[in-house]
């Protein structure tokens, strides 16, 4: 008897999406669908909840690109990519070079059929490695021409802010996007990562963090602290003298260094 796989559609466009998952029905009816994206964040929601098989991802999405999911899952191991895209001049030879397969839009049955075929082969074994893949794509034109004209010059290292983390909740992994989350806070050997209804912790140190998240977004009022400024109330000092951020929805308050404080003063 032949193993059941399974997968995630990811497409921000409704039509297209539900074309594929027809086609797919049609050509492999044995695969199981377990989800269906209309947005990267989504997408790697239902990855991290499922962990399918196969995880259809098209290139342009909302929330996270296509790149940018695949980029997540890269370390993980788990999945196997199949991209989507519009785009055929230069996609095709990166995802040629690799153990990729691809989807061009309009999606063409005969093109499916060989993306199966392929993908039947590789899934006896593990996923590839999409670091190459991924690194050429990141150079293509196509991609680039989303940048804006103030981007970097070419050989300036531009790197995107952390747009996202897994964090433990008790035995459960969750995904947050940034703009979730109020507060970060060193503990020990982790970093809280506090939400409006939640508490989670990641092994990412503060320091990395700070390099990594916006930071018109997160300020360090602290040396253990790292606040989303959106998340602010207000401050006010105590009776010693000490500045105190109040919070919008947390009833706590977070104490600022001195050495920070002249990110308040017109507070």
């Amino acid at each position: 008897m032949s193993r059941t796989y399974t997968a995630v559609v990811a497409e921000d466009e409704a039509t297209l999406r539900q074309e594929l998952i027809e086609a797919l029905g049609q050509v492999w009816p044995e695969l199981c669908i377990l989800g269906e994206a209309a947005d990267g964040i989504a997408a790697l929601r239902l990855v991290a909840e499922h962990q399918p098989d196969v995880v259809f991802l098209d290139i342009q999405m909302p929330g996270a690109t296509g790149l940018e999911v695949a980029a997540q899952l890269a370390g993980q191991g788990r999945s196997h990519i199949v991209f989507v895209t519009a785009y055929d001049q230069y996609a095709i030879e990166a995802f040629d070079a690799g153990a990729v397969d691809y989807l061009l839009k309009p999606l063409s049955v005969p093109r499916l059929f060989t993306t199966i075929r392929r993908l039947k082969e590789r899934l006896l074994g593990a996923p590839a490695d999409l670091g190459s893949v991924l690194k050429q794509l990141s150079r293509d034109p196509l991609e680039a021409e989303r940048s804006s004209p103030s981007s970097p010059q070419p050989g300036a290292q531009a790197r995107a802010p952390l747009r996202w983390i897994n964090a433990s909740v008790g035995q459960t992994l969750r995904l947050l996007t940034v703009d979730e989350i109020l507060y970060f806070q060193a503990d020990t050997k982790y970093t809280r990562v506090v939400t409006r209804d939640a508490e989670a912790l990641i092994r990412k140190p503060l320091k990395e963090l700070a390099e990594e998240l916006d930071a018109h977004q997160f300020w360090q009022i602290h040396r253990s602290t790292l606040v989303n400024v959106a998340a602010i109330a207000g401050a006010s000092r105590d009776f010693r003298g000490r500045l105190q951020l109040k919070l919008k929805d947390r009833p706590e308050s977070l104490l600022v260094a001195e050495s920070y404080t002249h990110l308040f003063k017109q507070m």
